[in-house]
């Protein structure tokens, strides 16, 4: 087989085909990586340093003029009816900063705290049931901002995938339906409301959709190769199928349905369990899958199994192990899980293998390893 570029490789592997060889690359790479291990090597360097098939993640949004929205200087999208403004909480362990969202009938409140790894919620924005109807009335959607997009495309050519994600909810969110709701409110009590109060779920759930699917109308003409839909909190080491089936098929496959009609391709994004509902997710119509995260990761993927279930089409991105084989064990044992992971799920094509979500310390010997044995994998 000719030698495919970057883009054709990933572009084989979604459309469920074979490609010159196995695509290999990762998900995002972490900046704290980056400066700790690579001198503060920026995410191209990255790539070409080990290999890799390259991703470019981008997500240009531009206000509505027509409806009175537009970016503040913290490019989230506000309006003269949902303001933002923060402030820095002195006195915490880490560096702490409290958003208010002030609207005419209200203010909504949260904190968030970082370090050089990520960012986390002390604080929910969602505290009484009724705060819903405060984003329902003033939470304005983003557009997509289709000539940035298609500058990226045009400059980005053949280097590799141009990938982007579902809007979250500014601040903080999640792509997935359920998993914004999450963050905003709290899983523990998210779950808790499916028993307790199911219609306000659902009150919920349709705010945060409908503000996503009109996003996703103005996508048409974007040339995004993938966007990511989902999170971990639909995973079933969180949630049972049961609500997943209740709660977070019915909203994301409508967000689905509305993206292959803008032309874009969705891969639904699921890093924790994954096996009680592989056919789940199938259904919901997308065109690649992830994580596929191992046992020995808190998942519960047999990327075997996986692959037989899913079909040969299906095209299935992850599954490798990067806290034990990017670090703490030999080359030699990071190759072999990696032909250990193409013999399980990418003998026949519709394979991207990645590691399975972040990582934040590696070897550097070994993501050597896992890009050049990747390579070796060829059909």
């Amino acid at each position: 087989m000719a030698k495919m570029t970057p883009k054709e490789r990933f572009l084989a592997a979604i459309n469920g085909e074979k490609a010159d060889r196995l695509p290999v690359t990762t998900h995002h790479v972490m900046q704290s990586f980056l400066n700790h291990q690579l001198d503060g090597a920026s995410v191209p360097e990255f790539f070409d340093r080990f290999g890799l098939d390259p991703i470019n993640w981008i997500l240009p949004v531009k206000g509505d003029e027509t409806a009175g929205t537009y970016k503040n200087d913290m490019d989230m999208i506000v309006s003269d009816n949902w303001r933002i403004e923060t402030e820095d909480v002195s006195g915490q362990e880490y560096p702490t900063k409290r958003y208010n969202i002030i609207t005419p009938k209200g203010t909504l409140t949260t904190v968030m705290q970082s370090n050089e790894h990520t960012s986390w919620v002390t604080e929910h924005l969602i505290k009484e049931k009724k705060d819903i109807d405060l984003i329902g009335e003033f939470c304005p959607s983003p557009l997509c901002d289709v000539a940035v997009v298609n500058k990226e495309a045009n400059e980005y050519g053949e280097k590799g995938l141009l990938r982007s994600h579902i809007v979250c909810f500014d601040i903080f969110g999640q792509p997935g339906t359920w998993q914004d709701a999450s963050c905003l409110y709290g899983i523990e009590k998210l779950m808790m409301a499916t028993f307790d109060d199911p219609e306000w779920v659902h009150s919920f759930l349709e705010i945060l959709n409908n503000r996503k699917a009109a996003y996703i109308k103005s996508m048409s003409g974007a040339r995004y190769d993938i966007l990511e839909l989902g999170g971990g909190d639909a995973s079933t080491t969180v949630i049972s199928p049961d609500i997943f089936e209740k709660f977070v098929a019915p909203y994301d496959s409508r967000l689905v349905e509305l993206a292959h009609e803008a032309g874009q391709r969705i891969v639904y994004h699921t890093c924790g369990g994954m096996m009680p509902i592989l056919e789940s997710i199938a259904a919901m119509k997308v065109d690649a899958m992830e994580t596929f995260t191992p046992p020995a990761m808190g998942g519960d993927t047999d990327l075997e199994e996986a692959r037989r279930r899913l079909g040969s089409k299906m095209c299935m991105i992850g599954g490798f192990d990067q806290f034990h084989y990017f670090t703490g064990c030999s080359p030699e044992e990071t190759r072999a899980e990696v032909r250990r992971c193409f013999e399980a799920a990418g003998y026949n094509g519709a394979y991207i293998i990645c590691p399975s979500d972040h990582f934040f310390e590696a070897d550097l010997a070994n993501l050597e390893a896992f890009a050049d044995e990747a390579k070796k994998c060829v059909y």
